[in-house]
């Protein structure tokens, strides 16, 4: 997309970066604003492995979502802050290995539910809602998400790449724990968040998000661990994406523009900030996360 592609949905927003635009970028997406593109460009200076981690994560969603389809079983997700359509979705990997799933995406980003929703206009397995994640039962309670969920039976909650889109700790912790609090045992979180292991790095990672106009908290592996008790982390546990069951062959992701095509491989130099996440299960035997 130009900056002058028409029509646009009357409440775009063109004048600041959104995760969700920036994200999409690094993937390869053509669906972004100047300002998009010179945010991400000028938060790569300052942190260039986030190109990478950005595109670790994506790999890490074909793995866990395959895991969960094929694996054990999974036949409902909700995809919570699902971001701009690329190559391999969620309903795309899921309906591969389990052509009976049904996917609920949630995004509150005017561009991602009108890309969203012609893609999948002749999916009636899969739809997006419009809905903010900070209020779980909102989401949970959609007529379109009860049309295709059945929280009675295990679900698969997905969020990749997402917490730390929501500064308000109270807020993110909300978002994760609302809905393993409604699911049925048996069900899985698969989670990931853009962390630091110490506080400095934490908040320098904070600082240059905000400073290009990002709505963001990066925060220790340490303290997002903690929002994790009472689920149970499939092997090989929480840490690193990259070390989530890595698979050589997995579908390769879209090439980058070219002026983002320096960044690349910069993980493999530096990494003060990374991807840290997994899938875990809620078994009905503990606790649920938050103590729930």
């Amino acid at each position: 997309m130009s900056d002058t592609d028409q029509p646009f949905p009357p409440d775009l927003p063109t004048d600041y970066p959104t995760p969700a635009r920036v994200y999409g970028y690094g993937l390869g997406s053509k669906d972004n604003f100047a300002v998009d593109r010179a945010a991400t460009v000028q938060g790569l200076t300052v942190f260039p492995e986030l190109l990478d981690i950005a595109r670790q994560n994506r790999l890490f969603l074909y793995r866990a979502v395959r895991y969960l389809a094929r694996d054990v079983g999974i036949r409902q997700f909700l995809d919570l802050g699902s971001g701009l359509p690329t190559n391999n979705n969620v309903h795309q990997v899921a309906q591969q290995f389990a052509p009976d799933s049904t996917v609920v995406y949630v995004d509150n980003d005017p561009i991602v539910l009108t890309h969203g929703r012609a893609l999948l206009a002749d999916n009636p397995n899969t739809t997006v809602i419009s809905a903010d994640m900070t209020e779980p039962d909102t989401v949970l309670d959609h007529p379109d998400t009860r049309s295709l969920i059945d929280v009675s039976q295990p679900v698969a909650v997905l969020m990749f790449s997402i917490p730390h889109c929501i500064p308000e700790d109270a807020a993110a912790r909300r978002a994760v724990h609302g809905p393993m609090e409604r699911v049925a045992p048996g069900s899985y979180l698969a989670f990931s968040h853009v962390c630091a292991n110490d506080e400095a790095t934490a908040a320098e990672s904070t600082q240059v998000a905000t400073s290009i106009g990002m709505t963001w908290r990066t925060r220790t592996a340490a303290e997002v661990t903690t929002w994790l008790e009472g689920l149970e982390p499939v092997a090989p546990g929480l840490g690193d994406i990259t070390d989530w069951r890595p698979d050589p062959d997995q579908p390769p992701l879209e090439e980058v523009a070219a002026e983002l095509a320096p960044f690349l491989g910069a993980s493999a130099r530096s990494k003060r900030v990374y991807e840290f996440g997994g899938v875990l299960h809620l078994d009905g035997q503990g606790s649920r996360p938050g103590g729930g």
